[in-house]
């Protein structure tokens, strides 16, 4: 597997500002307890919803129930955009990853011995790269998130 590529979008950027490594986007991936998924519906509006996702062997598996509009959605177009981080201006990190949603074989499950049932799909979103922004202005955490930490980041 490939190490995805981080990006920072230098219009929104102090100067002189980097993307944040890889190793630090991961672990944040890993620690995030939401997420956020964007889907388009099949007249073309966007529709996001929170959910709960995990990272295992390079992919965020997530679920949906059958009749769940994120579901209808990537039956259509498969196209997804998870994102987490800290609603917090001046500090923690935002995280896009942008791919495709694939249907997860049922022995993959959720890594944790719980394959995808009947009325629960397993999907996987696999993106060719994620995209993480740091904080405005270039300004980088002290510290990067905790898990069970109440609050924000």
């Amino acid at each position: 597997m490939t190490m995805p590529v981080t990006e920072l979008d230098e219009r929104f950027s102090e100067p002189g500002a980097t993307a944040t490594p890889w190793p630090e986007t991961q672990r944040a991936i890993e620690a995030a307890q939401l997420f956020w998924i964007t889907t388009v519906r099949a007249d073309g509006r966007p529709h996001v919803t929170p959910l709960v996702a995990v990272y295992l062997d390079g992919a965020l598996y997530f679920s949906t129930g059958a009749e769940e509009q994120k579901r209808i959605n990537l039956q259509t177009n498969p196209h997804v955009a998870l994102t987490t981080g800290c609603n917090d201006w001046a500090g923690g990190l935002d995280i896009v990853v942008e791919g495709r949603a694939e249907q997860a074989k049922a022995d993959e499950g959720d890594g944790l011995g719980h394959g995808a049932g009947p009325l629960e799909a397993g999907l996987r979103a696999r993106g060719r790269g994620g995209r993480s922004r740091g904080p405005p202005h270039g300004r980088r955490p002290a510290a990067g998130p905790a898990r069970g930490t109440p609050g924000c980041c």
